[in-house]
């Protein structure tokens, strides 16, 4: 079974979303180890699964999500 570096950076976010420094650092290295759409599929995925507690982290490190009045 190949697993994406998208799918391991999500396992990673998941299992460390108990404490902020920690997501916070996670989220800073998938970013350096993803490219182009996985960039944009993490965003989404984060401000779905971890907006309502870690939208400012997201946005700092991520950047907002893509709308429909924001494209």
């Amino acid at each position: 079974m190949n697993v994406t570096m998208l799918d391991y950076s999500k396992l990673i976010l998941e299992k460390v979303s108990f404490d902020a420094g920690l997501f916070e650092n996670e989220l800073q290295k998938s970013k350096r180890n993803l490219v182009g759409n996985e960039i944009d599929d993490l965003r989404k995925w984060c401000h779905d699964k971890f907006g309502d507690r870690y939208q400012a982290t997201i946005m700092k490190h991520l950047g907002v999500r893509a709308t429909k009045s924001n494209r």
